[in-house]
């Protein structure tokens, strides 16, 4: 079955990287995605990693419906009761009572906001963080200057033969002038989209130095936060205590809100004086009430629990396809967060005219720009034979070569 005649987009600029290969979709429901012919495609990558609980949610619908016909946009002086409500219930799950948030528009602000907030407490001039985490597209999280950011390589780590934790005398920790840094912003796995997962070991071990010296631990969960690892958010996984953490993406389930969020211990040192930080949109009830009932649907219908039986489905088989087909390189992934990296010529060629070919099968994922590694963020719903198909489509894309061998 063709892939139905694509239109030319000429009036927009696209994502830097990505290849565009359906300009007409007209319809989306849940993990379906419908183009003008009818055809439809299951969404493997739920948008841009946003939709966790599948496009069209009735009850998202419901609220923004709700919301938009009472209040949905609030002023500098007037605020609506939704948004105490949901603050509450976001600081309740990260464990930040009697802390503080703020909802924004988007990932990158929530991590910029967190950043300033925390650059204003400490009294070391830098930040730590790892060389492949992504923090959005501006600010000072994204320019890492080299005067306020230390940027650690922990590839060296990832195969370290010390079962112990991390100990001072390792010459690579050693390498971090934890004498000049003041904070350690983390992002648990995303690893700029590619799915890396920095030891936990080692991980705990950065937290504990920031501690004891009276840093400050931030992390970033707009990608691996709100059931996407298999937990709330993927700090988690390390058994770590955040200051602040940055939530987006999934939050909203495709709608534009973020939230910023901080512990009572970095309230305690900001005191009563103001953040110097506005826009149009901070604190909006319709952002707000879209946030609480993303919450509320997760929990109610046991969503993370499912997502972790679908991450196991999904990870047998495709570790059997890598064992049948040898066409996959490394499997990575935490929950239904997966990266698939295939053994590719230096042009990448089999990885895109496999992503085509799985287009054109009905199945839409991600394949990060310039390499051979597919990404996979299902939403929590996606049905579980979807997957079982989408299984069976690969395998046969994987069995054949080139671009002729990998089409319909």
């Amino acid at each position: 079955m063709a892939i139905c005649k694509a239109r030319r987009v000429t009036s927009i600029f696209w994502y830097p990287g990505h290849e565009l290969i359906l300009t007409d979709i007209v319809r989306a429901e849940n993990c379906y995605l419908y183009d003008s012919a009818g055809k439809r495609y299951v969404d493997l990558e739920s948008g841009v990693w946003c939709t966790c609980i599948g496009h069209g949610n009735p009850r998202i619908g419901n609220v923004i419906a709700r919301r938009f016909s009472t209040i949905g946009h609030t002023g500098f002086c007037y605020a609506s009761e939704i948004v105490e409500e949901a603050a509450q219930e976001i600081l309740s799950l990260l464990d930040f009572e009697g802390g503080r948030c703020v909802f924004l528009c988007s990932g990158s602000e929530a991590v910029e906001f967190g950043v300033r907030i925390a650059g204003s407490l400490i009294d070391r001039p830098m930040m730590l963080t790892m060389t492949d985490s992504y923090f959005g597209a501006y600010g000072s999280a994204r320019e890492r200057q080299e005067d306020e950011w230390h940027c650690f390589d922990w590839s060296v780590c990832a195969d370290c033969p010390e079962s112990k934790e991390c100990h001072e005398s390792c010459e690579h920790l050693a390498s971090i002038p934890f004498e000049e840094i003041g904070g350690f912003l983390f992002e648990p796995g995303s690893s700029s989209g590619l799915v890396r997962f920095p030891p936990e070991k080692l991980v705990r071990g950065i937290a504990e130095k920031m501690w004891t010296n009276d840093g400050l631990l931030l992390v970033n969960e707009v990608t691996t936060g709100v059931g996407r690892t298999g937990k709330w958010f993927g700090y988690e996984h390390y058994g770590i205590s955040p200051d602040i953490a940055a939530i987006g993406k999934g939050i909203g389930n495709g709608y534009p809100v973020s939230v910023a969020a901080f512990s009572r211990r970095v309230l305690e040192r900001l005191g009563d004086g103001p953040v110097n930080y506005a826009q149009s949109h901070q604190n909006d009830p319709l952002g707000a009430a879209v946030a609480l009932e993303v919450i509320r649907v997760i929990r109610e219908d046991g969503l993370i629990e499912r997502g972790r039986e679908i991450a196991a489905m999904l990870a047998d088989g495709l570790e059997n396809l890598r064992r049948r087909t040898g066409r996959i390189k490394e499997l990575r992934g935490r929950g239904l967060m997966i990266a698939i990296e295939l053994e590719d010529d230096d042009g990448n060629s089999f990885a895109a005219a496999a992503h085509r070919a799985l287009v054109r099968r009905g199945f839409v994922l991600g394949l990060r720009p310039g390499t051979s590694v597919f990404r996979l963020d299902p939403s929590l719903t996606v049905d579980f034979g979807d997957i079982e198909k989408f299984l069976q489509a690969f395998e046969g894309v994987l069995d054949g070569s080139g671009t002729d061998a990998a089409a319909d």
